[in-house]
């Protein structure tokens, strides 16, 4: 299990927006084709080590407490496994601290290194503390 924690000079309204407005996820995480912050909501992306290296990413979302916790399965089309990333916003004046928790990364095939828990680790860590901590500066 990753569990990553990060402080952003940002309400949590904002950064609420950020991770479930289509619109400005595609600036800092991934251009989705549609996203809602609504249980049941299938989405789906391609990310990958390499342009040559890409995995369709199946997602669904299994639990909104709106502007303080969305949770979704995360699965590979064509692989076995299931995990779940669970973002929870925690607000105190006008910082507002994010923990991303990615778990069951141990049930993706142990034979297939692009599954190996030090590329989520690492692919989060950026996600986390650069990409989504730049665009929330930037935004003022």
């Amino acid at each position: 299990m990753i569990i990553i924690e990060q402080a952003f000079n940002a309400t949590a309204h904002k950064v609420w927006n950020a991770i479930t407005d289509k619109d400005e996820m595609k600036i800092w995480y991934f251009d989705l084709a549609a996203f809602k912050p609504e249980v049941g909501f299938r989405f789906q992306f391609m990310g990958g080590p390499t342009p040559e290296r890409q995995y369709q990413h199946l997602c669904q979302i299994t639990e909104v407490i709106p502007g303080k916790k969305l949770t979704y399965s995360w699965l590979y089309e064509g692989f076995v496994g299931k995990s779940f990333v669970t973002w929870e916003l925690f607000e105190k004046g006008n910082i507002t601290t994010l923990r991303l928790t990615h778990k069951g990364i141990d049930t993706f095939p142990p034979d297939n290194q692009d599954f190996a828990i030090h590329n989520f680790e690492e692919g989060w860590d950026y996600i986390i503390h650069t990409s989504l901590k730049d665009y929330l500066e930037k935004q003022g």
